[in-house]
């Protein structure tokens, strides 16, 4: 397209300089003047100036116009190309799957910027692990019973006490949060924090549940890990 253009814009471009040709080129009333008085000779070079001049600045003022249509499809040639690269770089990693394909309705991959997806993608691997476990101690209490004894002795307790979703949070003790909240911590800096992203595997920690030795069964485990993280964020969200 980009070259059919420029084509057009040439052809435009050689019909405006031969337009000012002719414009410079018209022939001039030299008969007349030889018959008029010699007053008026010295007024007939002047008046064949004027159209000479006007033809000039014709075809001055349509070159810059070519030249201004020229840069505007260069441009959004420019424009097209950086914009497509960029999207396609990332259409076969692992998560574009049927029926929505690469999806990422706020553009946040346009840029093109391999480090920042990678980063994304790690913490969208943890916040979908995180929240399968969580769908998963939020309904399993409610279907297989809760755990018998005291959560906290010391405040007397019991896990049977302690209600599903967002009323935990005023349950279970001060003590018992700190407890969650280092464990966390230690999961998340054991390894080195960051260390997945930095060995260009994000997700990777080095304890390998859904492995393979054969690469298409692999990439469809990790593929399976990914929908159900992202729907199992959607149901946690949901149940609270």
């Amino acid at each position: 397209m980009a070259s059919k253009g420029a084509g057009v814009t040439a052809a435009g471009l050689a019909a405006l300089c031969g337009g000012a040709a002719f414009l410079s080129a018209a022939p001039s009333n030299s008969g007349k003047s030889l018959r008029a008085p010699t007053t008026l000779d010295h007024a007939a070079p002047a008046a064949s100036v004027q159209p000479q001049s006007s033809g000039v600045f014709s075809s001055i003022t349509g070159v810059a116009a070519v030249g201004a249509v020229l840069a505007g499809l260069s441009h959004r040639g420019q424009a097209a190309s950086s914009s497509v690269v960029p999207v396609r770089a990332f259409e076969s990693e692992l998560g574009v799957q049927p029926p929505v394909g690469f999806w990422d309705p706020l553009g946040l991959a346009r840029d093109g910027d391999v480090e920042a997806f990678q980063r994304r993608r790690s913490v969208e691997l943890k916040h979908g692990r995180i929240s399968m476990l969580a769908t998963m101690g939020y309904i399993t209490p409610e279907v297989a019973g809760k755990f018998p004894g005291y959560l906290s002795p010391g405040s007397d307790l019991k896990f049977e006490d302690v209600p599903n979703g967002l009323a935990a949070l005023s349950k279970v003790p001060g003590a018992g949060w700190t407890q969650i909240l280092l464990y966390m911590g230690w999961c998340e800096v054991s390894r080195g924090a960051g260390s997945d992203i930095a060995s260009g595997r994000p997700g990777d920690f080095g304890w390998y549940a859904l492995t393979s030795e054969d690469a298409e069964v692999k990439k469809q485990k990790l593929n399976a890990e990914l929908a159900n993280g992202r729907l199992a964020m959607m149901a946690i969200i949901g149940m609270f």
